[in-house]
């Protein structure tokens, strides 16, 4: 769910703050220039006040509290040029001057500009107690994705993010990034507290919650937004989760066919359902709900594989069979994605420039595995008839890279794969059992280990319904991280804190 929400901060009055600290600084000193300006600024005489400083200047190009006080004006009159231009004067005089320091940042911050980083860092190194820096300098390094660090100066902002709502929300991010569930539970509860209106805080939450395995809070947290006017699929999706859990599977079913309903294009609902269905041996049920989906939005891998899971459990290989096929067809580039993002989009886009791009890096990295495997992947996107030399060459650049790099699974996958389609059943088999062997979870070493065992002649053995029983929990397990994944997601903020 996406709600937009800002933040609003005085920037003027910060930097009236600003300059009220440098003149109480040098209150003792009668006959300092200052003086005057600050009393014009007070009552907002820009022009006057830079006349005066600018006639100060002139006498006294080398006094930094002028330059600090010019950039200040520039910035109340929304001129950051000149002032960013003022106060970089005001820090070649004197670098830990904080009036400066800390004018330069209240033009830096509201954009994220990264220069603000190390005046904050010079901030705290003078005054390691600021807890508006620690406070901005945590917002920063959030919006890098830098949750450890943020994290401590959060805590270092002390109660002063208490009434700060983006703040709350950015400090509640990262730890959820960090699987700190319980840390961030009371962060978003205060949050609630602070915006008792707003359905994101309640959202956000319930998110914590579930993940947490707080099921019982998570519904009463999600009760008050289960309006019947409700439009909003995600908060429906979410609610169904927590219900489920909770152990009121109609109600979860109810709410999930109603996300469905409200966006009808999103496979993530089918998926959803699809696994409340393997879950309680509903499996037909699941299967229709899977058509509905497929004839909305055909070229979805992940509908496939959930519909190939759910013909599996009734014994229906060959459709399950079809199903994984179509769905390694339909997505035979996500492995790129783990190392080779640009090359998945360029293999997509215009394959041959792909290879191209890729071979001639193998050239310069021979022994590189990845490269080996992305040739292979690359090749095999094509469709190479069995036994043609690209087929055969996509064949060796898979083998070569499990040559290289034993516990790489993806190429082990892909060698399943090119063994699956040439019929190679007792070779994709040996494949499979290592992939699995370095990685348990592996979706696609556990298909193709199906596939293969079905075709060697044990279509109906324990290990083949075993496996199918494995399958379906990895799905539901891989469904539910991505699900995750996507699920909570931080806006920025439209303004900081004041500093």
């Amino acid at each position: 769910m996406l709600i937009r929400r800002a933040f609003t901060a005085c920037s003027g009055c910060a930097l009236l703050a600003v300059a009220a600290g440098l003149f109480i600084a040098h209150a003792q000193q009668s006959a300092s220039p200052v003086t005057p300006i600050e009393s014009l600024i007070r009552v907002h005489r820009y022009d006057q006040a830079l006349d005066l400083v600018q006639l100060g200047l002139k006498t006294s190009p080398k006094d930094y509290r002028l330059w600090t006080l010019e950039g200040i004006i520039f910035s109340l009159e929304q001129n950051p040029a000149d002032a960013l231009s003022a106060f970089d004067k005001a820090l070649i005089l004197s670098p830990s001057y904080l009036p400066a320091l800390k004018g330069k940042v209240q033009l830096l911050f509201p954009s994220g500009d990264k220069r603000a980083v190390p005046l904050l860092t010079r901030i705290l190194k003078i005054d390691s107690g600021d807890q508006t820096a620690h406070e901005m300098l945590a917002m920063l390094e959030r919006k890098e994705d830098k949750c450890p660090a943020a994290i401590d100066h959060f805590i270092l902002s002390g109660s002063l993010i208490q009434d700060h709502p983006p703040a709350l929300e950015a400090y509640g991010y990262c730890l959820v990034q960090l699987q700190r569930m319980q840390d961030a539970i009371p962060v978003f509860e205060r949050l609630i507290a602070l915006l008792p209106d707003a359905t994101y805080p309640k959202y956000d939450l319930a998110i914590v919650q579930v993940a947490a395995k707080q099921d019982v809070d998570a519904v009463k947290t999600l009760e008050p937004l289960l309006t019947p006017d409700q439009q909003d699929p995600d908060i429906l999706s979410l609610a169904s989760e927590a219900y489920e859990a909770e152990g009121n599977t109609p109600k979860s079913v109810s709410l999930l066919r109603q996300a469905i309903v409200l966006s009808p294009s999103n496979s993530e609902y089918y998926v959803a359902f699809a696994s409340l269905c393997l879950d309680h041996e509903s499996f037909q049920v699941g299967i229709d709900m899977l058509n509905a989906g497929l004839a909305r939005i055909p070229d979805d891998s992940s509908l496939y594989i959930s519909r190939g899971l759910l013909y599996a459990q009734l014994a229906q290989y060959d459709k399950a069979e079809a199903d994984f096929d179509r769905a390694e067809q339909l997505d035979s580039s996500h492995s790129l994605g783990f190392y080779a993002a640009d090359l998945a989009e360029l293999a997509r886009n215009n394959p041959d420039q792909a290879l191209a791009k890729v071979r001639a890096q193998l050239k310069a990295h021979p022994e590189n595995a990845l490269l080996h495997n992305l040739l292979a992947e690359l090749i095999m996107n094509q469709g190479p008839a069995i036994g043609s030399p690209e087929f055969q060459e996509a064949t060796r650049s898979a083998l070569k890279a499990v040559e290289l790099k034993p516990d790489l699974v993806t190429a082990r996958d892909t060698l399943a794969s090119i063994y699956v389609h040439s019929h190679q059943y007792n070779l994709a088999i040996e494949q499979c059992r290592a992939a699995l062997k370095y990685s348990a979870s592996d979706e696609a070493a556990a298909y193709h280990l199906l596939i293969a065992l079905r075709h060697s002649g044990q279509s109906d053995t324990p290990e083949i319904k075993a496996l199918v029983k494995q399958l379906a929990v990895m799905h539901q397990a891989s469904m539910k991280q991505e699900s995750d994944r996507k699920r909570y997601r931080l806006v920025e903020q439209d303004a900081p804190p004041a500093q």
